[in-house]
């Protein structure tokens, strides 16, 4: 049986390991290195479907725990599965919920049978298990779904780490012999902490699963970033060369480059909307906090080098104008700019690995954003 998501590698730049490949799916290919922006409840922030495709959107990532919780897996499946439910027609991945029930802290109790867990909504008691998770996965009906894991939090020490890494990978196993639905690529999660002999145990022992895809997991959890970029490039070669690499909620430009170095194919975060609803866009010279009086009276475009509908349109002192007065095309325009501006940085990573130029690149990057290399 051919699985239901496999990888094409086209070309690893010869400077750095860079990988530029092509993710084949059941609702469509995706280039990578690619940027994914975050539906978290079957909606990316204030956009639609029809946006997400002009910009050039060629995946996004839903969210298990708030989709279980509202309006629940049966409605969704009921729909037709998210793609049918959100009108996108293009890949989705689902995460398995299981960073967003760790981060309930003292709201949830782990066990080697799951967790149990207070909604952050009403407080009422639930349940996940590695099966209970893969029901729900198959009932919205993502082309890729993630296995169940426990992320731990930084810092945590060696004996914690190790003992959720095991029950990470043993969670995993449950997760591949409960899940049943052949048009889904089950990938299992890399965890282990800063820990590299743990990050190698728990590549090894995913690996032996021969799992569709593998992501990393339990980084770019608050730590420094010259941590994050050591177990990021200790990780990323572990994992296997025919299948696709995912690094799990990354979407900083400096982030996306260097996870795109390490020969990481798929990277996701909240990030582009996030910031949007905070007046900020990101932009080819640097961050811009609109909001800010300075932009009161710039009749310039957020970006003069970007072409997205927002900057052909709209002025600074406008967007300006809304988002001080809470107007929600402020955000919705931010939105428009920053995820397509994150999604033309990563046309130009492929482009730039293809020419075997990605170091450069990053060079002359980092010195217009403004970042340190």
């Amino acid at each position: 049986m051919k699985p239901a998501v496999t990888y094409e590698l086209l070309h690893i730049d010869k400077n750095s390991g860079a990988r530029r490949g092509v993710v084949h799916t059941p609702h469509g290919d995706i280039q990578t290195p690619v940027f994914m922006p975050v539906g978290t409840q079957a909606t990316v922030k204030s956009m639609t479907p029809e946006e997400l495709k002009e910009i050039g959107a060629q995946i996004i990532l839903s969210n298990t725990y708030h989709l279980y919780l509202r309006p629940g897996q049966d409605i969704v499946k009921e729909a037709g599965g998210l793609h049918k439910f959100m009108n996108w027609d293009r890949p989705i991945l689902t995460d398995s919920g299981g960073f967003q029930v760790f981060s309930l802290g003292p709201l949830r109790t782990i066990t080697e049978e799951g967790v149990e867990f207070k909604s952050h909504l009403d407080g009422s008691k639930h349940f996940f298990s590695p099966e209970s998770v893969m029901k729900t996965e198959e009932d919205l009906g993502a082309d890729i779904i993630m296995a169940f894991d426990e992320c731990v939090e930084y810092p945590a020490s060696y004996e914690y780490t190790k003992q959720s890494m095991e029950r990470t990978t043993r969670w995993a196993k449950r997760c591949k012999e409960a899940h049943t639905t052949e048009n889904q690529a089950l990938f299992g999660i890399i965890q282990g902490g800063f820990y590299e002999d743990l990050r190698t145990q728990s590549a090894k022992d995913l690996i032996a699963l021969d799992l569709p895809g593998y992501a990393i997991g339990g980084i770019s959890v608050g730590e420094p970033k010259e941590e994050f970029l050591k177990m990021l490039y200790f990780t990323a070669p572990l994992m296997p060369e025919n299948k696709p690499r995912y690094l799990m909620g990354v979407g900083t430009p400096d982030y996306l480059i260097e996870a795109a170095l390490a020969g990481i194919d798929m990277c996701d975060c909240v990030l582009p909307t996030r910031i949007a609803r905070n007046g900020t866009a990101m932009t080819w010279k640097g961050k811009v906090v609109v909001r800010n009086a300075t932009y009161e009276r710039d009749w310039g475009p957020l970006d003069p080098e970007c072409d997205c509908y927002t900057c052909k349109n709209y002025t600074r002192a406008y967007i300006r104008h809304l988002i001080k007065t809470n107007e929600i095309l402020g955000v919705r325009l931010l939105s428009i700019h920053n995820i397509n501006f994150l999604t033309k940085l990563m046309e130009k990573v492929r482009i730039e690995i293809e020419n075997d130029n990605l170091l450069e690149f990053r060079k002359e990057f980092y010195k217009k954003y403004g970042y340190e290399s």
